[in-house]
């Protein structure tokens, strides 16, 4: 694995079916793994409300609405050097509902969401198809290698790429 520092916030009054602190910092961990260069790296993940996934999303993105995750890379100033990745925002009420509407284990979805939002830090993205592809190949690579089944898939059933099935794909 890696030596990097995550640090996790939980912005939500009900804590109930969150995963633990050890596991979002293992499922970011097992993504920064592929990345030697930021083993040393710091970042957070932040667990929040629908009000503050709504804000973030709308401030950021100008998207009126929650969503499941949200990448914000750290971006230095020029001759600054900080081991700094970035932070990710998930909005536990849009993971729990995907999960239930997917019919996948709440925790599969919160890895693939922790997994997705830190190769988006990583520079990651999913805007053209071959890019798509490259990154759910690697998503479903890095969830196998911890036990969890191919996220696009459901029931069997092929559920397509982020880049095809806006509905289904994680923000970034």
């Amino acid at each position: 694995m890696t030596d990097a520092t995550i640090d996790v916030q939980i912005a939500l009054d009900d804590t109930l079916d969150l995963p633990t602190r050890d596991d979002l910092a293992r499922w970011a961990r097992a993504a920064l793994a592929r990345h030697p260069a930021v083993a040393r790296s710091e970042l957070t993940i932040r667990l929040v409300s629908l009000d503050e996934s709504r804000s973030l999303n709308r401030d950021y993105r100008h998207k009126d609405s929650p969503t499941n995750v949200l990448s914000f890379p750290f971006e230095a100033p020029p001759g600054l050097e900080l081991p700094l990745l970035g932070d990710l925002a998930i909005c536990h009420a849009v993971v729990a509902r995907e999960a239930q509407e997917q019919h996948k284990p709440l925790t599969d979805h919160y890895a693939h969401m922790v997994v997705h939002g830190t190769l988006h830090l990583l520079g990651y993205d999913h805007m053209k198809e071959a890019d798509a592809d490259e990154m759910e190949a690697l998503e479903r690579d890095i969830l196998a290698a911890m036990g969890i089944g191919d996220p696009y898939v459901l029931s069997g059933t092929e559920r397509g790429s982020y880049f095809n099935d806006e509905d289904t794909r994680p923000d970034a």
